[in-house]
C-alpha cells in the first residue's frame, strides 16, 4: 500500500463521509439504491456473491470460504466489516488477493463522495458503495459478502440474484437498532435469504428457527440447517463433515475454539449449496488449514507488548462482544484451564451500544481480574470506571486503567505471587482489537 499523504487523503474523505448523516447507523436501502444508481449501478455487475449475516461467527465463515476457495484456485472480492487497524482490510480485491490500495480505495471513495454531491448518505452506505464500485471493476471468480448490521435494511442488501445466503447463529446484539426480542432480530437477518437461492443456517434457539424457516418458505429458497440437513464435529482431532451426499474427513480449521467446528460446518455446507466445493478432497483440506482471521481467540506469541508481560505469559486477543461470544470465549477458556491450569487475568475494553454485564457473566468464576481499559478510534467506548462496574455487576473482580499498558503492567504485578505464568485474555471490542495489534506491530495484511 501507499502511505503518508494517500492515508490522510482516505482519512479526510473518510471524515466527510460521517458528516453527511445525522446518525452513524440509520437502516434503510433508498439513500443506497440512489447513490448507485448515480454511479452506473455497480451492484448488478457484481462477481457471483455469497451474502452472509447473522451475530456470531460471519468472518469466521467468510475467511473460512475464502481459504477454501483459494486454495481451489478460485479468486474472491471480500467485504466485511469494521477493521482493525486500516479501512483497506474491509474491501480485499481477488484479482490481486490483498486488501484494496491506497490509490485505488481514494480513488473510489472520491468517486462515491462527488457522484453522491453532499447529499444525506451515512458512512457505512457510502464506503459499502466505493467497495461496490471497486468490486465491479475488478475481475473475481466469487465475492464473499458480509452484512454490516442486520440484513433486511443493511447497505449490502441491494445484491438480489447471490449464489447462497448464510446466517450465522443470531443472540441479542445492536438492540437499538434491530429491537430487544430475537424474533425481531431473527426476522431482519432473515431478509438477506432470496426467492429460490439456497440458504445455510447456523444452530439456532427454537423462536430464531422458526423466523428464519417461514421467510425461507416464503421465497421457496432451500433450506439447509446445521444439526438437520448437515453436521460438523470434532472426531479425534479431525473435522468430520456429514450431509446427504455421505461423510467428509478433513483436518480441523487452524482457528481456535469448539466453535469453529461448527463456522468450518457453514463454511463446507455454504459452498457445497453454492456449486463450490471442490471435488480433490486434499485442495479442501489445504484451505483448512490456512484460514486466517485475526482477532478471535487469535495468539500473540512476539511482539512490544508480549514483551511487557512475565515469561511463559500465554496471551490471547479476541474481538466478541456480546453475551452470545461471551459464553463462547469463556468455554474455551475454560478448556484451556482443563488442559493446562494457569491463573487467568482480562483486559477489557466495549463500546456503550453493548451488553456488559450479559458479556462478563460469562466469566464469573473464571477470571481471577479484569482491567478496564479505554478504547480509541471510537467516540461510543465505554469510560473504563463505568465499565469497571458492570464488571463487577456481573460478579467478577474489576478496576479501571487509563492505557492497554497500565492494565498489562497491573496484571504483572498481580502474577507475580502466582505459581505459574498467568493466562491473559485481551477481548471485548474489535476497535480494541485493533488497538493491540497495532501498539504490537500486527497490522493484519
Amino acid at each position: 500500500m501507499i502511505r503518508e499523504g494517500a492515508l490522510d487523503q482516505i482519512t479526510d474523505v473518510l471524515d466527510r463521509f460521517l458528516s453527511l448523516h445525522p446518525k452513524e447507523i440509520d437502516l434503510s436501502l433508498g439513500r443506497m439504491q440512489r447513490l448507485l444508481s448515480a454511479l452506473g449501478s455497480p451492484e448488478k455487475k457484481l462477481p457471483p456473491t455469497i451474502h452472509i449475516a447473522g451475530t456470531n461467527g460471519k468472518g469466521s465463515v467468510t475467511a473460512t470460504m475464502r481459504a477454501i476457495l483459494e486454495a481451489s484456485g478460485k479468486s474472491c472480492h471480500v467485504y466485511t466489516s469494521p477493521h482493525l487497524v486500516s479501512f483497506n482490510e474491509r474491501i480485499r480485491l481477488g484479482n490481486t488477493g490483498r486488501y484494496v490500495d491506497d490509490a485505488d480505495l481514494t480513488r473510489a471513495l472520491l468517486r462515491c463522495e462527488e457522484v453522491n454531491a453532499g447529499q444525506n448518505i451515512t458512512f457505512f452506505e457510502a464506503t459499502t458503495a466505493a467497495a461496490f464500485l471497486l468490486f465491479a471493476e475488478n475481475p473475481a471468480d466469487v465475492l464473499l459478502l458480509e452484512v454490516g448490521l442486520g440484513g433486511r435494511l443493511d447497505a449490502t442488501n441491494v445484491v438480489d440474484d447471490p449464489l447462497a445466503t448464510v446466517i450465522t447463529p443470531i443472540s441479542l446484539d445492536h438492540e437499538n437498532y434491530l429491537g430487544d426480542q430475537l424474533a425481531d432480530i431473527a426476522a431482519e437477518k432473515a431478509g438477506i435469504i432470496k426467492s429460490g437461492k439456497p440458504v445455510v443456517v447456523a444452530p439456532q434457539v427454537d423462536e430464531v428457527m422458526a423466523v428464519i424457516e417461514r421467510t425461507a418458505a416464503r421465497m421457496k429458497a432451500p433450506t439447509y440447517r446445521f444439526g438437520q440437513d448437515f453436521m460438523a464435529t470434532e472426531d479425534q482431532g479431525r473435522l468430520a463433515f456429514q450431509d446427504e451426499n455421505g461423510l467428509e474427513d478433513l483436518p480441523l480449521s487452524c482457528l481456535s475454539g469448539a466453535h469453529q467446528v461448527i463456522n468450518a460446518g457453514m463454511a463446507i455446507a455454504t459452498l457445497k449449496a453454492a456449486d463450490l466445493w471442490p471435488k480433490d478432497p486434499e485442495v479442501a483440506a489445504s484451505g483448512l488449514k490456512s484460514v486466517d482471521w485475526p482477532g478471535r481467540l487469535q495468539p500473540l506469541r512476539s511482539g512490544p507488548l508480549v514483551d511487557q508481560c512475565p515469561e511463559g505469559a500465554e496471551i490471547w486477543l479476541d474481538g466478541g462482544h456480546n453475551p452470545g461470544a461471551g459464553i463462547t470465549v469463556a468455554a474455551f477458556m475454560r478448556e484451556q484451564e482443563v488442559k493446562d491450569p494457569k491463573p487467568f487475568y482480562m483486559i477489557s475494553g466495549m463500546l456503550t451500544t453493548k451488553d456488559p454485564v450479559g458479556f462478563y457473566k460469562a466469566f464469573n468464576g473464571l477470571a481471577r481480574h479484569v482491567a478496564t481499559v479505554p478504547i480509541s478510534n471510537t467516540q461510543l467506548a465505554h469510560d473504563p470506571e463505568n465499565l469497571a462496574g458492570f464488571v463487577r455487576e456481573a460478579g467478577v473482580p474489576a478496576a479501571a486503567f487509563s492505557s492497554l499498558q497500565e492494565a498489562i503492567a497491573d496484571v504483572v504485578k498481580r502474577a507475580e505471587g502466582d505459581d505459574e505464568a498467568p493466562r491473559i485474555l485481551i477481548c471485548g471490542s474489535l476497535y480494541l482489537v485493533g488497538d493491540v495489534l497495532a501498539a504490537n506491530d500486527m497490522a493484519p495484511d
